[in-house]
């Protein structure tokens, strides 16, 4: 249930009319108020403010009024000029940055408050009377309310204002990118070093992992295993580990997850395998299969997968033939090398997930640094491998990534990146441009090889001089 609850909220923070609608309730219930206020208190209170004048019922209804029009207008004036940004947007940078804009609170905002403003105008002018309207009542105007509604006009001017200078800068591609990578260095800021239950020691793997789940396992043992199917078809957005880790403790499961955040499972695939199967009752399997959210697209919800792909989808369209835009490239490079930096200062966990009590409960899939590194540098390295400007850059952001690096097996990843990405640059680029990029390879190659690669990265002038 938890899994659901918190792919609604994601789907609320990247619609168009939640914040919108609550403004507008927001609104109505302003609107209510001051009325209410005005009727038992009456406007007598304005005489001791000189620079406050009493409006009359024609002067008041027709302020109101002109006021709800305009605000309408702009409203769809916004509406539009938002959803041939977004458009654009999406057309320019990827289909997949769609949801980025989607969930821009700014714009969000902007249309809730001309709406509101429109709602808050629409209910106080149909409580307007003119003396002799109503046989046996006298006239009446809200004078407080009036009031708020001019100071929700000049809000509202305030708020497009700005609109004006926020689109723009939103669809700004150096800001498109920032605003990925952000979230993307903060994803891995809270999902390491540990993500589902408490992560055990990798070299006890052959005794805490069952027969069943070896890669010699018996037809015997595989027969023990049993399966959770998907009911749905599409993505995996969210996997709630704490009702996995409740529900395997108060069975005494061990689960072994087939997909991560991010797969596409389809109907009757198997989402879990458990052990034994005659633990895995059918309320067992039902508490299980709600810890997937399943969706029709990814999210960043649990997936930096997701994230380095929109950084390599934007670098690999500015570097196609029809744009050739190296620089948007080298800012993309730039964030994957910031976050796969973070990434190496960090431990990442076991695929192997233990409760409170130490005891083995789930086998999840393992995260390594060469995963990442390959997501991110590895899918780029075709399209920087033929450009000079970003095949120097690419160089430049992996020996970046080596000066955070401790562990030798992390730095001989590096490595074989950086030869398989001077392999490819060999063949795709000829003459000076061949030239620059092979020597930029060497020396960040050289410097590798050596037990002070840190201090040699930092001290080479010709790598630090270099036009990455």
């Amino acid at each position: 249930m938890k899994a659901h609850l918190l792919r609604i909220a994601d789907r609320l923070r990247e619609s168009y009319w939640f914040v919108p609608t609550i403004m507008a309730v927001g609104a109505l219930l302003l609107a209510l108020t001051m009325v209410y206020i005005d009727s038992h208190s009456g406007s007598h209170w304005m005489d001791r403010f000189p620079w406050l004048y009493a409006a009359r019922p024609e002067g008041a209804r027709s302020l109101l009024s002109s006021v709800g029009g305009a605000m309408i207008g702009v409203a769809g004036t916004t509406f539009s000029v938002t959803m041939a940004a977004v458009v654009y947007a999406s057309g320019q940078y990827g289909p997949r940055l769609l949801s980025n804009f989607m969930s821009d609170r700014g714009n969000q905002v902007t249309l809730g408050t001309f709406i509101a403003t429109f709602i808050y105008s629409l209910l106080v002018v149909r409580t307007i009377r003119s003396p002799g309207e109503t046989v046996g009542e006298a006239g009446f105007v809200p004078q407080l309310a009036v009031l708020v509604g001019v100071i929700l006009v000049l809000c509202s001017i305030a708020v497009l204002i700005f609109f004006i200078h926020h689109v723009p800068s939103r669809i700004h591609i150096n800001s498109v990118i920032e605003r990925i990578g952000d979230r993307l260095l903060a994803e891995i800021d809270n999902r390491f070093p540990v993500f589902v239950g408490r992560p055990l020691d990798e070299s006890a793997d052959d005794d805490r992992i069952p027969d069943a789940f070896r890669l010699d396992a018996s037809p015997a043992a595989i027969e023990r295993r049993g399966a959770v199917r998907a009911k749905n078809n599409g993505y995996i957005q969210l996997i709630d580990e704490e009702t996995l880790l409740d529900t395997a403790r108060a069975n005494d499961l061990i689960l072994r997850l087939q997909y991560q955040p991010g797969d596409f499972t389809h109907r009757g695939s198997v989402l879990v395998e458990a052990w034994p199967a005659e633990a895995l009752d059918e309320d067992a399997s039902s508490a299980l299969r709600t810890a997937f959210a399943i969706g029709s697209r990814r999210t960043a919800l649990q997936d930096l997968r997701f994230l380095i792909d929109e950084l390599v989808e934007i670098a690999a369209r500015a570097l196609s033939p029809g744009v050739n835009d190296p620089f948007t490239a080298n800012s993309c490079l730039d964030w994957l090398g910031a976050a796969l930096a973070d990434l190496a200062r960090r431990d990442l966990p076991s695929r192997l997930r233990a409760d409170e009590d130490g005891v083995l409960r789930i086998i999840a899939h393992s995260m390594t640094f060469a995963g990442f590194v390959e997501r991110g540098f590895g899918a780029l390295a075709q399209y920087a491998s033929a450009d000079k400007i970003a095949g120097q850059h690419f160089l430049a952001a992996l020996g970046d990534v080596a000066l955070s690096c401790e562990a030798p097996e992390r730095i001989a990843t590096l490595v074989l990146q950086a030869k398989q990405f001077r392999d490819l640059a060999e063949r795709a680029l000829s003459g000076a441009s061949r030239e620059a990029v092979l020597t930029r390879a060497d020396e960040l190659l050289r410097a590798l090889a050596e037990p002070d690669y840190k201090r040699r990265l930092r001290d080479g002038n010709a790598w630090l001089g270099g036009t990455a």
